[in-house]
């Protein structure tokens, strides 16, 4: 049987890499792109490594993004995001990717997607997971989105043209409260483990936070060392799966364990003696540690450093201003994160904001095995 020829382009966005697919060229059906993505992945491999499709073996090297003309009046254009299981065959489309969403507007005006008039472009996506809007803000380089420049971001060597993006209105992206619980933090029942404090917070991915100190860890630990202790593993995936269940992103614990992308879930700390971070943190992306920091997580964790009663907040070195420093396994990553309290004692969350870099890596026709 023939293999199946689909145009395409292979992006990295910020530290993670993925397809970039028009709407156009995939069929009217989403219940159908499953099956395509899985295959044109490398999907699943019992081995790990999807040697046999695009993917590299890891959570942050295994993801596809649609775009499409804009299904509403305030974006240019609309983007879905899938992140691809490994070992499985699971297509999750709840969560987004902030790394790969700064790959979204370069995209979509180097494919004529929408037009540029001058040395910037602004490109307002509406992600479809999430029903949120991002802002991207890059240079324009003679007609293209900006590549070479002088940003450096923690875990990609080299420099690049910068490329801001702002998550408007973030809160409640998977379960439609910032605090989905009601509180900013909660005695979490975990089986195994008993009572764990942990503050679950929703703002552009749902996710759950504790605090590494209670976990029995200095909270610097590397992403090689989390994923060797099997006994620290199965603890997150653990209280992973009781907050899910607690936020009501999963209807029950074999629900929570087999969907494996939100919530996420990761561990904080004070920032260690020396550094000019504000705290440290640790996330799981997929039952994986990630290597540097999965971006809306990153929005989540200066959401919640702005919490009072929370325990990033509790962790954090730095005054309410709107920018944070987060130390991370591959260094530090700067965010902003603008929150309000009004006169009930509400919170909400104008925007979360970073910088990236991204680069067009490969643009021509991919071979993706007949998934019948």
């Amino acid at each position: 049987m023939k293999q199946i020829r689909l145009p395409a382009v292979f992006m990295r966005g910020g530290t993670s890499k993925g397809l970039m697919l028009h709407r156009r060229d995939l069929p009217p059906d989403q219940a159908a792109w499953a099956p395509l993505f899985l295959a044109a992945m490398g999907s699943p491999d019992p081995y790990g490594r999807q040697l046999d499709g695009m993917g590299g073996g890891l959570s942050s090297l295994s993801k596809v993004c649609v775009i499409g003309p804009s299904s509403r009046p305030d974006a240019d254009v609309d983007y879905t995001f899938a992140q691809v299981q490994i070992k499985t065959s699971h297509v999750d489309f709840r969560p987004n990717c902030g790394n790969m969403s700064s790959a979204v507007g370069p995209f979509a005006v180097d494919e004529d997607l929408i037009r540029v008039y001058g040395d910037e472009a602004v490109v307002r996506i509406h992600n479809t997971n999430t029903g949120k809007i991002i802002v991207a803000r890059f240079g324009m380089d003679d007609g293209l989105a900006a590549v070479e420049g002088a940003l450096a971001i923690p875990g990609v060597a080299g420099t690049g043209a910068p490329l801001h993006l702002d998550f408007l209105d973030p809160a409640g992206a998977t379960t439609g409260r910032l605090l989905p619980t009601g509180r900013a933090a909660d005695m979490l029942e975990v089986p195994g483990l008993g009572l764990v404090r942990a503050s679950m917070v929703d703002a552009s991915n749902a996710c759950v936070f504790v605090l590494a100190a209670d976990l029995g860890l200095r909270g610097d630990e590397t992403p090689a060392a989390i994923e060797a202790d099997a006994r620290l593993m199965a603890r997150l995936q653990a209280i992973r799966v009781a907050a899910s269940v607690r936020m009501g992103v999963a209807a029950d614990e074999a629900a929570a364990a087999a969907s494996t992308a939100v919530p996420f879930v990761g561990f904080v700390a004070p920032p260690a003696d020396g550094s000019d971070a504000d705290f440290q943190a640790r996330v799981l992306s997929n039952g994986q540690p990630h290597r540097a920091l999965p971006l809306g997580v990153s929005v989540c964790l200066a959401t919640a450093a702005r919490l009072e009663g929370s325990v990033v907040h509790e962790v954090c070195g730095a005054t309410q201003e709107a920018g944070l420093r987060i130390a991370m396994p591959s260094g530090v990553l700067p965010v902003t994160a603008v929150v309000h309290r009004d006169a009930g004692g509400v919170w909400s969350v104008e925007r979360g904001g970073f910088y990236r870099t991204q680069r067009r890596l490969f643009e021509g026709t991919l071979l993706i095995r007949n998934p019948a």
